[in-house]
C-alpha cells in the first residue's frame, strides 16, 4: 500500500488543494513527511494549517496508503 503512494502523488495533491505552495515531501519509509510553505497560512494559526493539508491527504490516510504523516506548515516569512 505505501509502496504504491509516491512522493510525487503527495507533493501534486497538496500543490493542488493549497494554490502556489511549495511542497517537499520525504519519507522512511513508514512516516511521510510534509513540508508546505504557503501565502494561504499567513495569520493563521498552526491547526489551521495542518487541516489544510490533511484535507488534500484525506484519501490517502482513508484508503490506508498513508499511516502516518508529520506536517510542517509555514508561512513564507516564516522560514
Amino acid at each position: 500500500m505505501a509502496d504504491e503512494l509516491s512522493l510525487d502523488d503527495i507533493q501534486k495533491s497538496v500543490e493542488a488543494a493549497i494554490g502556489g505552495a511549495v511542497v517537499k515531501v520525504t519519507t522512511d519509509g513508514y512516516y511521510f513527511n510534509v513540508e508546505v510553505v504557503s501565502d494561504a497560512f499567513e495569520g493563521l494559526r498552526a491547526v489551521a494549517r495542518q487541516q489544510m493539508v490533511y484535507k488534500a491527504l484525506g484519501a490517502y490516510i482513508a484508503d490506508g496508503s498513508m499511516h502516518a504523516v508529520n506536517i510542517k506548515a509555514l508561512a513564507p516569512d516564516e522560514v
